[in-house]
């Protein structure tokens, strides 16, 4: 059998995806050196963008797999280098398209992703519960997804999804959001911590530049949906993303007992003074299904109501329609799958509470992208 050439190679290589850019490891210059000799022996060396790439086995794995599969080739033999600086620099230049350093690329005109931010009136209330089931549900669509875990001293989506000791790859100045098994791309707050343990004490003005470094210096890509985790309370996290983010659109997460419903009006409430459209109300924790009986008994633990008044509220308050979007059950595999790393609607698919944040994702994903915050791009005439 013949050695293949090595444009057969190179076509074989471009399968290869960079699994934080998420890009063809050819288009991105990573592939330094290729060539085959008459017994079909290939020699490779791919670059990673640091040398201590934490997807380095990965990409190693799917090079050889790539290669390997091409008719006439006998064995691989692939170096894994690093880029150097100045190969850096041209991978950040040709990422960013020119584009200034800081710019949120979800702020600008053009995007045309969808950008909801997951809110709530007080901590406790499962926020980050719902962003992650949310996510994955989407991602299972065939959406390119990506979370901003903006609670900044709260932040637990990385141990939801099993990724809480990651740690992003940074391309000079430019980061790389860590991927997960779903295909989710992340980050967090705890991701850039030195220790994971480390307690972050920050007010106004470091929370505004945690939150812009989050959006403006990660490479999201091209992302189709953008949930970001906030804080609970009406703070600066929640001010700043206003002035950040002002087409981005707020989901109300509270509980059914009247404590929870009454601090969650004002997360909507902050949210519409800042020009923000509320797209609706989750209540989670809503019932329990009886054990005994099943489905057709529900066991109300903390109440009832809390969801329906927070959306009669808001809608009186803002004078457009602002719907509870759903009622999550509580059940014990929704808290295991939080706790595991592993989310309900991955884990137990089939349940009550899996089924119900489905459904969830699916009303929000069939929105369509809003206009809020968006320049439309009509020039005054004095013509009639």
């Amino acid at each position: 059998m013949d050695s293949p050439d090595v444009a057969q190679l190179t076509a074989a290589l471009a399968t290869v995806i960079d699994p934080e850019i998420k890009r063809p490891i050819t288009e991105l210059g990573m592939v330094e050196h290729l060539e085959v000799d008459a017994a079909g022996v290939v020699a490779v060396t791919v670059l990673l963008t640091v040398s201590g790439c934490p997807m380095k086995d990965t990409i190693d794995r799917d090079v050889r797999r790539a290669l390997g599969g091409v008719a006439g080739v006998t064995a691989v033999e692939l170096t894994l280098g690093a880029m150097t600086d100045e190969q850096r620099a041209e991978l950040q230049t040709m990422l960013r398209g020119g584009k200034p350093a800081k710019e949120i690329p979800f702020a600008q005109p053009g995007s045309l992703t969808k950008v909801f931010a997951i809110a709530s009136g007080k901590g406790g209330v499962g926020k980050s519960s719902v962003t992650v089931n949310l996510a994955l549900a989407m991602a299972k669509t065939g959406r390119a997804v990506g979370i901003v875990d903006a609670d900044i001293y709260g932040h637990s989506i990385p141990a939801m999804l099993g990724i809480a000791d990651s740690r992003p790859t940074q391309v000079n100045e430019m980061i790389m959001p860590v991927p997960t098994a779903s295909g989710v791309s992340v980050i967090s707050i705890g991701m850039l911590k030195p220790r994971r343990e480390q307690v972050v004490a920050w007010r106004g003005p470091m929370l505004d530049r945690a939150l812009v470094q989050m959006l403006a210096d990660v490479y999201w890509g091209d992302l189709d949906v953008l949930l970001l985790d906030l804080p609970p309370g009406t703070g600066d996290m929640a001010i700043s993303l206003g002035q950040h983010l002002p087409g981005a659109e707020i989901v109300v997460v509270t509980t059914p007992q009247e404590a929870a419903a009454e601090v969650a009006e004002r997360a909507g409430t902050m949210a519409n003074m800042l020009h923000q459209k509320v797209v609706g109300v989750v209540e989670n924790m809503s019932y329990l299904v009886c054990p005994h009986c099943g489905p057709e008994h529900r066991l109300e633990l903390f109440g009832s109501g809390g969801g329906d008044r927070v959306a009669a509220t808001l809608t009186s308050r803002f004078g457009y329609d602002v719907p509870v979007l759903s009622r999550i059950p509580i059940e014990e595999t929704l808290r295991e799958g939080g706790d595991s790393g592993k989310p309900v609607v991955d884990s137990d698919p089939t349940s009550e509470s899996a089924r119900v944040l489905v459904d969830l994702a699916q009303q929000l994903d069939s929105r369509g992208r809003g206009l809020a915050g968006r320049q439309l791009g009509l020039t005054p005439s004095s013509r009639f």
